[in-house]
């Protein structure tokens, strides 16, 4: 098969497009209905459909040049995100950041172009000029190789890859679903009352069992902080946790093991030894604030972290909604860096529910959780597989029989998991 691929350039297969910013940033040349890529849209997905900002169509006329069709290949070519690659689900504009390319599709999928772009992030960065600020060119963009089999190979080739892709943004729209029916639930109950708000009219609690509501009061009175549920104290949130500073853990210290390490931008790594128990939850100190990350196994939590060394009032559910729905950069005690301090978010004052409201929902929001678990596992495997196939195939080492087989095989055991 590969007897018959050449290599080109991408100038070679299609028309290159460097993004640009509506010059002097108007105000009516935004919030519009076409989206306007930049890297911080590019979060591991094959397909960019909306994008963080939009531009008008007055906005989008200002840079007519650089209007890219649907189906266009985007690769960021600037700085630290150098090298990502994706798909335009619709038409769109681009900031600078990024070069496009415009095929034509009667001799290049631009699929298949965007696998062979998405595995060459090494070599991408090698090729940009700048040392504070690395930059890959329009012309140097231009220059880059590809493999470029037949059509028809193309689009076999995407055929084997596509479903694992499919199915790993399945996986994840499902969990965003789930965390949301989650988050939902924990304001329902604890932020807005509905469970006593109905009863305090006569109605059964929506969605859920007598049991349940039965734990809930049927009337409200008045606190330091509003209305709040008639038994539900007012008392500060060390009352339901308590904060501490992560632990030190230096790079060359770290062995890889089995227990998450984790930073105040989330997981970072693996170590053979953990230092908080799980199920726990963790946001961050210093530098990244914001981010809640809830984990279910044991795990260590970084010095740039703090982490719910005792859940009083509170269990792991609900600790993390609850640390979620807080303003972190209200708290920012640093200058340069941000730097959360954690006496600042002890002393909030905050309604305690009782344990029994609580646990409930612990029970139901762990079970979302868990789910929420083995479907990030499932598609971490399944991605790990893609990548795995993606040179071989796209190089033509391997035969496209045996991918299909691997291709059926994953997924077929991936739908009965």
């Amino acid at each position: 098969m590969s007897s018959e691929w050449r290599s080109v350039s991408i100038s070679e297969i299609g028309r290159i497009v460097t993004g640009k910013t509506p010059v002097g940033s108007r105000a009516d040349f935004f919030d519009g209905l076409v989206p306007f890529v930049t890297p911080q849209d590019f979060v591991g997905q094959k397909w960019i459909s909306g994008a963080v900002r939009t531009l008008s169509e007055d906005g989008a006329e200002s840079v007519r040049g650089t209007i890219i069709p649907p189906r266009s290949v985007l690769v960021t070519c600037i700085g630290s995100d150098m090298g990502k690659a994706a798909l335009a689900r619709s038409r769109c504009v681009t900031n600078q950041q990024i070069n496009s390319v415009v095929v034509d599709e009667t001799r290049v999928s631009p699929e298949f172009l965007y696998y062979g772009l998405s595995r060459r992030k090494v070599e991408i960065r090698g090729l940009a000029s700048g040392s504070a600020q690395p930059i890959l060119n329009k012309s140097a963009f231009g220059r880059i190789h590809v493999p470029l089999p037949p059509l028809e190979d193309q689009h076999r080739i995407v055929g084997v890859l596509s479903p694992f892709d499919d199915r790993v943004a399945l996986l994840r729209e499902t969990n965003a679903t789930l965390e949301a029916i989650a988050q939902a639930l924990f304001k329902s109950w604890f932020v807005d009352f509905d469970p006593v708000r109905a009863k305090s009219q006569g109605l059964a609690p929506f969605g859920m069992d007598e049991a349940t509501a039965a734990l809930f009061p049927d009337e409200f009175k008045e606190s330091t902080v509003g209305q709040v549920p008639e038994g539900w104290p007012v008392r500060t949130l060390e009352d339901l946790l308590v904060l501490q500073r992560g632990f030190d853990l230096p790079a060359q210290d770290r062995r890889p093991g089995s227990f998450p390490i984790i930073a105040a931008s989330g997981p970072s790594g693996t170590h053979d030894e953990a230092m908080a128990k799980g199920p726990g939850v963790v946001t961050g100190r210093s530098g990244v604030l914001g981010r809640v990350f809830l984990e279910l196994g044991d795990y260590w939590p970084l010095n740039t972290t703090l982490w719910v060394r005792e859940f009083r009032g509170a269990s792991p559910c609900y600790a993390y909604e609850l640390l979620r729905c807080l303003d972190f950069k209200a708290f920012n005690a640093g200058s340069a860096v941000p730097t959360l301090n954690r006496n600042h978010i002890h002393g909030l004052p905050y309604v305690v529910p009782p344990r029994a409201c609580v646990d409930a929902y612990q029970q139901v929001a762990l079970q979302v959780h868990q789910r929420c678990r083995v479907n990030a596992v499932q598609a971490q495997t399944l991605a790990t597989l893609r990548d795995t196939l993606l040179p071989r195939l796209i190089s033509g080492q391997l035969r496209l029989p045996e991918a299909q087989a691997t291709t059926e095989a994953a997924l077929g055991g991936a739908l009965c998991a």
